[in-house]
């Protein structure tokens, strides 16, 4: 089902919950407000505001319920958190490849070494 609504926050079916949605209603697997801008489909972090409609009232917490007359549910609006990427984009951006950049302490005792010799401890 392509356009079923699951909720914002842990992509759990609100297909049970009764529409139009309340200011108070919540999901019933995680219990998360869903009368949010993250659940609408005018929310777009990518526009200012973060929402596609012009006139609506600014909403600071776009994951807190609010009194939007504008709100309309989003289906599909979960969007899974990919660890994975923001650590490639981080990589991107600074060069690195993750955990490849910690120090094993073989490398740590090898600096070590060498700063010993260059200084005459050793």
């Amino acid at each position: 089902m392509a356009d079923s609504l699951v909720c914002w926050k842990c992509g759990g079916s609100l297909d049970g919950v009764l529409q139009p949605f309340g200011r108070a209603e919540t999901c019933p697997a995680c219990k998360t407000d869903i009368h949010v801008c993250r659940q609408c489909v005018f929310f777009d972090p990518t526009v200012n505001k973060q929402c596609r409609e012009t006139i609506a009232d600014d909403v600071r917490d776009k994951e807190r319920s609010n009194f939007c007359g504008y709100f309309k549910p989003k289906a599909n609006a979960y969007r899974a958190r990919d660890a994975g990427a923001s650590q490639t984009a981080l990589d991107a951006l600074f060069g690195g490849t993750g955990a490849a950049n910690v120090v094993s302490p073989t490398n740590e005792d090898k600096a070590r070494e060498e700063l010993e010799k260059l200084f005459g401890k050793k």
